[in-house]
């Protein structure tokens, strides 16, 4: 057995799915994107095989098994608690809305099975016993570290318009480019887009934004995609920065800001300290949700630029406000590309401090945090430290030494335990409620101005000293 060929190393409980296969007298293969990362080296997310059987012989085959996608051919196989997606080789029928095959027949022809993909990269099919199937030279394109469609790119994103998203997402993920023809057809069908939904644009471009070379979602720009879901990166690309703390126009310092936070994040998990002060996250979102939450606050930070940019007499532009308008404009875009709620307000609250200053006060800290929620803090200081990073030398040095001493305050204020919201104030509604004061909007007034006290003088954040403050103004308005 060739279990190495072109350094394939075909899992065990993958081996054994494509015997019990033939066993059987049917052919299987890995297939997809399982061979190209093989190939490359990289280990795959997941293995996916294709087949002669049938999904009711894959079913006959096997003993556990679930319908995953029985209408397309796909079935999936639990071997060792873990699931393989079983697909027989099919043909697709006419596409006539630019996304879904109007019918999907099987075939007993690999070669007709592997000439309906999409790339030629994506295209590969592997057995240890036959070898490796690669009828549209998909090895040399990886070499060539090209993205090329098999057989006609029009027709390929004529037949799935997401392709065409997908095309730059695998360049941005592999590092590599698009081939002309492939590219060509994008300028050509852009419009076609339309036709996706937003959701799967979403996951896309989500991809390529986490991917090795995210700057490639600028040929998503440049084809005319992003004009059908995000717009505003052309009026970033557009707007200029004459000012000495930019080197870049709005859209390039976007992307360079999102290459600075994906560093960042790659040193905090490796625990480096360039990272500084990146606590765990209190709402317990995954790895992928943090990531993603910061490419868009970096990607959309100034979105608010290019519609408030203002020019001195001296020819330096300035864009007050634009954490204001940045942040309603970020909620919008990430409505349109229907995200969740919680990205949407993480998103959105980050741009809206961004450009928050810092003075070197550990009140001014309490109060930040106060404001903005202790949830965002290790974000905010991340993005802020890209931004940093993605904007000119002028003053760089100082702005560090600002955010440095920012993070030192948020961390000696988090070690010292100061109280920065109401939850950890020493008294609560329930405490002013048992000595005489109704419930109702003037309880959270009090809770309020008790709050305010603590920020200015954590030392007060007692529960009989507060609780002596908010009896003298009971007193105070009964006696009115």
């Amino acid at each position: 057995m060739r279990k190495r060929e072109y350094g394939m190393q075909i899992p065990n409980q993958v081996q054994w799915i494509l015997d019990k296969l033939e066993e059987n007298g049917k052919e299987g293969y890995a297939v997809g994107g399982c061979v190209r990362d093989s190939i490359l080296g990289r280990v795959p997310g997941d293995w996916d095989i294709t087949t002669s059987a049938t999904p009711e012989q894959v079913k006959q085959i096997f003993r556990k098994t679930i319908d995953t996608g029985i209408a397309h051919g796909t079935v999936t196989v639990l071997v060792d608690g873990i699931g393989y997606e079983i697909t027989t080789y099919r043909v697709d029928g006419e596409y006539e809305d630019h996304r879904h095959p109007t019918k999907v027949e099987y075939t007993a022809n690999l070669q007709e099975d592997l000439k309906r993909r999409d790339f030629t990269i994506n295209a590969m099919a592997y057995n240890p016993k036959c070898g490796m199937i690669d009828l549209f030279d998909g090895i040399g394109d990886l070499q060539r570290k090209m993205v090329r469609c098999v057989g006609n790119a029009k027709q390929r994103f004529s037949e799935d318009a997401l392709r065409m998203l997908r095309g730059i997402r695998f360049a941005g993920q592999l590092g590599f480019s698009l081939e002309e023809e492939t590219l060509g057809a994008i300028y050509e069908l852009a419009p076609t887009i339309q036709k996706v939904s937003k959701e799967r644009i979403r996951v896309e471009v989500t991809k390529l934004l986490l991917s090795r070379e995210p700057e490639k979602l600028l040929i998503a720009e440049k084809t005319g995609l992003c004009q059908y879901f995000l717009p505003e990166l052309s009026e970033m690309l557009q707007t200029t920065q004459e000012n000495p703390h930019h080197c870049f126009n709005v859209g390039e310092h976007a992307i360079q800001t999102i290459r600075q936070v994906q560093q960042l994040y790659q040193d905090m998990e490796k625990g480096e300290e360039r990272a500084g002060i990146f606590s765990p996250f209190e709402k317990g979102f995954s790895h992928e949700k943090c990531k993603t939450i910061l490419v868009y606050a970096a990607l959309l930070h100034d979105v608010g630029k290019p519609g408030i940019k203002q020019m001195d007499e001296n020819g330096v532009a300035h864009f007050y406000g634009h954490d204001v308008k940045g942040s309603e404009m970020a909620k919008e875009i990430l409505r349109r590309l229907r995200f969740d709620n919680d990205t949407i307000h993480m998103v959105s609250r980050l741009i809206y401090f961004h450009e928050r200053r810092y003075h070197g006060s550990r009140r001014e800290m309490r109060r930040l945090v106060n404001k903005a929620g202790k949830e965002l803090m290790p974000y905010l200081f991340l993005l802020q430290q890209a931004d940093i990073l993605a904007q000119s030398q002028y003053q760089r040095q100082e702005k560090w030494e600002r955010l440095c001493k920012a993070k030192e305050n948020y961390a000696q204020i988090c070690r010292m335990g100061e109280a920065v919201n109401l939850k950890e104030l020493a008294v609560s509604g329930k405490d002013l409620i048992e000595i005489g004061m109704k419930a109702g909007p003037g309880l959270g007034k009090v809770l309020e101005k008790l709050m305010q006290i603590v920020l200015k003088q954590p030392e007060k954040n007692d529960k009989e000293e507060l609780l002596t403050l908010a009896k003298d103004w009971i007193k105070i308005e009964k006696g009115r």
